[in-house]
């Protein structure tokens, strides 16, 4: 089994950070009021965590299947602005049998330009047999 290439996601823009904060309903002004953000001591406002954490698992998901889905989890670990530019890749960590499922565990990684890495995450999905 193999995962697809990494996917490259932005530069993020302030319109995307807009567009998920009215999706998903939330709507703190850390991720959109310059005033607020910076009065939090932030240089910016912050992209929503579930951005790149969502976006991170549609990559996995794409490529294995959302019905295949088992567990996920994530952690955020740097911050994420508008500007910056993820890359989404991950590893195959495990592949064995729960049950009479066929499964594999995955290592997530959404890595900023600068190497930082924005969010870490995990997954487990039921693998295809060929």
């Amino acid at each position: 089994m193999t995962l697809p290439p990494p996917r490259t996601l932005g530069p993020i823009t302030r319109t995307d950070v807009v567009r998920y904060q009215g999706a998903s309903g939330d709507l703190n002004p850390v991720h959109h009021d310059e005033p607020f953000a910076t009065g939090a001591g932030f240089p910016a406002p912050l992209v929503v965590g579930m951005y790149p954490a969502g976006a991170m698992f549609a990559w996995a998901s794409d490529a294995l299947g959302a019905d295949n889905v088992r567990r996920v989890r994530c952690r955020w670990q740097a911050p994420v602005f508008p500007g910056d530019v993820l890359t989404i890749s991950g590893t195959i960590v495990k592949e064995y049998e729960e049950g009479a499922e066929p499964r594999v565990d995955l290592e997530l990684v959404a890595t900023k330009q600068d190497g930082a890495v924005a969010v870490r995450g995990w997954a487990t999905f039921v693998r295809s047999v060929p």
